[in-house]
């Protein structure tokens, strides 16, 4: 199973405190019991998708053997704990891959656990290197895409994240159904506009994309817990 969560800081010293940990907490999460990958994350402001970093708010992405060591990850592990202590706010979701296609970093860690059902809450995870030829054709559409998607009907959250700011990007989305999805990525013309020049002009030097079955969430401040299957 797949972990993503979110934190908020407030303060210039706990916002300090978490921007240094996206160097030291790596080393610290390095052999934690059953995680097989794992990156921390920023954001960028407003909503996400800007040039301009979120001093404030973090995440962490996680791929475990299975749940029984995710759980005790998130109760015992001192690395989350100190997050969780820090942090104004925090959320976890717990998500079943259900597709995939591309690599992260040269490999794919995710593995298909779910069937995909269109009437079921969904998430999605995309994740690019973008060629740095073409880094000023796809901030330039970015506002376009970033207001088109909020206030989206079945929309329930959306953040934009990423390891490396300008280069290397993500999104992070949670859809009331696969359906609202769908007709937003494959019928909403700003956004299949923009997925057509990536793929006609290879702006990508390494993408992925994935799909989850949200079934559990824990914590608050981020998403409405009625997003997941199961809460």
């Amino acid at each position: 199973m797949t972990s993503v969560s979110l934190f908020r800081f407030s303060g210039f010293a706990d916002c300090f405190w978490a921007l240094s940990r996206m160097g030291f907490a790596p080393l610290q999460l390095k052999g934690t019991p059953g995680l097989k990958f794992f990156k921390m994350l920023g954001s960028g402001d407003a909503n996400g998708f800007s040039i301009r970093p979120n001093w404030t708010q973090y995440g962490l992405l996680c791929v475990w053997e299975n749940e029984d060591f995710a759980k005790r990850f998130f109760q015992e592990n001192p690395v989350f704990q100190d997050y969780k202590k820090r942090a104004t706010a925090w959320q976890t979701a717990f998500l079943k891959p259900t597709m995939f296609h591309g690599t992260w970093d040269g490999v794919c860690p995710f593995t298909s656990v779910a069937e995909f059902d269109p009437s079921q809450p969904v998430a999605v995870l995309t994740r690019a290197t973008i060629k740095k030829r073409f880094l000023w054709r796809f901030w330039r559409q970015v506002p376009r895409v970033s207001a088109d998607v909020e206030e989206r009907p079945g929309l329930v959250f959306a953040v934009g994240v990423g390891e490396l700011p300008l280069i290397q990007q993500a999104t992070f989305s949670l859809w009331e159904s696969g359906k609202a999805m769908l007709d937003y990525a494959y019928r909403r013309n700003e956004h299949s506009a923009v997925i057509k020049q990536t793929r006609e002009l290879g702006w990508y030097r390494e993408e992925m994309f994935v799909r989850f079955l949200p079934y559990h969430s824990e914590g608050s401040g981020f998403w409405n817990v009625n997003a997941s299957s199961n809460t």
